[in-house]
């Protein structure tokens, strides 16, 4: 009987162990809360696969995924971390990490780096992500961007390669107009449409922000960028309204056969190939006034200052940046590889990736500047104001220039 008593006492603490072990297990546990970007209808299923192999290999460790439109991304971005509630880590555009640095919100990651780590990486990918000579932010995506144009209307009006410049451009959506279609697909609404006007600023020797850090997009040059984007509306060239077409909207016309040309990034090659497979389509440089030259973008995934699990969010991130994973994320996505290991891929081979490659000396990146979001937007504002005829270019870009530099630097 002592010996069932003495038997059922040292069960009953074994349990007691046990049960306590169970609840320090959990307590252990870490879950990551990812916030990621929706670029497509794969990007949330590519997540969470990544999440279940990671899960596999590291057991006690829950990665949960969120996937959030871009429109919206960087609004929720605020009020999550206003009010406590963001996530460990998050994709955001490049642009906004200097601001993210400022308000003390975001991680360094240098010291979860070693040299192997950063030599992972393409060099001119990994120095949007550095301030202040530290790294917070990794290229989780990147693209320039290029003018596509329709292989078939091209030719049809004596440009079977596409036009070079913008002289060339406008003489054939001349030529197409007379056919009924719209030569020039220009953007007017929603994110990156101040991206649009700096394609024709930049090709005609302008610059977005000026070395003394003050807005320089009203100079001479951005005066005639503003005035080619007005004249081509004015004679018809563009489709209809463009203050209600988003780049995505443009992108669609492009894939119906509605507008002959327009500038976009190495996903739509993607697209195109998968839901318009009868267009035949080339990829041309951004057509050039009198200076070559792309926009080159990088998105970034950071990691949140107040993390309460910023070695296994690290630890997911290292996992992303393998070979595997970003083979799979870029060329699902229709980017551009960001480290060296991708790259060698056979998935990056072929003429469209190529043809972005190629631009990439003449690349510019959105300036880090503290004010950014406020630079562009006011941007927008004035082009919006140019394509509605309500100001004039050098009107609305001088006034633009005044807002900006409200923000700029501050």
């Amino acid at each position: 009987m002592a010996f069932k008593a003495r038997a059922s006492l040292t069960l009953g603490k074994l349990a007691v162990a046990l049960t306590f072990t169970g609840i320090a297990v959990a307590a252990h546990a870490d879950t990551v809360r990812v916030t990621v970007a929706h670029y497509s209808d794969a990007t949330a299923p590519y997540f969470e696969k990544m999440a279940k192999q990671f899960e596999a290999a590291n057991p006690g460790t829950t990665i949960k995924i969120e996937d959030v439109n871009w429109d919206s991304l960087q609004q929720k971005l605020q009020t999550d971390i206003s009010g406590g509630a963001n996530a460990d880590l998050a994709i955001i555009g490049t642009r906004w990490l200097l601001d993210f640095v400022k308000d003390d919100i975001a991680e360094p990651l240098d010291p979860y780096m070693d040299a192997s780590f950063k030599g992972r990486f393409i060099g001119p990918f990994l120095a949007p992500g550095e301030i202040n000579g530290k790294i917070y932010g990794l290229p989780i995506a990147a693209s320039a961007r290029a003018l596509y144009y329709n292989k078939d209307m091209l030719a049809s009006v004596g440009y079977p390669n596409g036009p070079k410049s913008w002289n060339e451009v406008i003489d054939a959506s001349k030529k197409l107009k007379a056919k009924g279609i719209a030569g020039f697909g220009l953007q007017g609404k929603e994110i990156e449409t101040d991206v649009y006007y700096y394609y024709a600023l930049w090709t005609n020797g302008g610059e977005v922000v000026g070395k003394d850090g003050k807005a320089a997009f009203n100079s001479p040059a951005g005066v005639k960028a503003a005035t080619l984007y007005k004249t081509l509306i004015d004679e018809g060239l563009t489709e209809p309204g463009v203050t209600g077409y988003s780049r995505e909207d443009v992108q669609n016309l492009f894939k119906q056969g509605r507008v002959a040309m327009m500038i976009s990034a190495p996903f739509l090659a993607k697209q195109l190939k998968k839901e318009a497979p009868n267009i035949k389509y080339g990829i041309d440089p951004i057509p050039v006034g009198t200076t070559p030259a792309t926009y080159a973008v990088t998105d970034s995934i950071m990691m949140f200052k107040n993390s309460k699990v910023k070695k296994s969010a690290w630890k997911f991130l290292d996992f992303l940046f393998t070979k595997q994973p970003r083979v799979e994320f870029t060329s699902t996505e229709g980017f551009l590889p960001t480290t060296k290991a991708e790259a060698t891929d056979p998935a990056f081979q072929d003429p469209d990736t190529k043809a972005f490659v190629a631009l990439l000396p003449h690349a510019r990146f959105a300036p880090t500047v503290t004010g950014w979001e406020d630079t562009a937007k006011a941007v927008t504002n004035a082009m919006q104001s140019i394509y509605l005829g309500k100001a004039k270019p050098a009107d609305a870009l001088n006034q633009a220039a005044a807002e900006a530099n409200k923000s700029l630097g501050k």
